[in-house]
């Protein structure tokens, strides 16, 4: 535990690495966990796009 409090202090993160047959989808793997923000952002954008009904 004291092990996983330092790594995280120093500004290290563990990422674990794809297999080599799937190396080519490294890119789209790095953006897949900000399109949950992207909906949040959508809802907003759709309401004012109704003017806030």
């Amino acid at each position: 535990m004291l092990n996983l409090l330092n790594l995280s202090t120093n500004g290290n993160m563990i990422l674990a690495k794809l297999p080599e047959a799937y190396a080519i989808f490294d890119p789209i793997v790095d953006v897949m966990p900000v399109i949950p923000v992207f909906f949040l952002l959508l809802a907003f954008v759709w309401q004012a796009a109704v003017s806030f009904r």
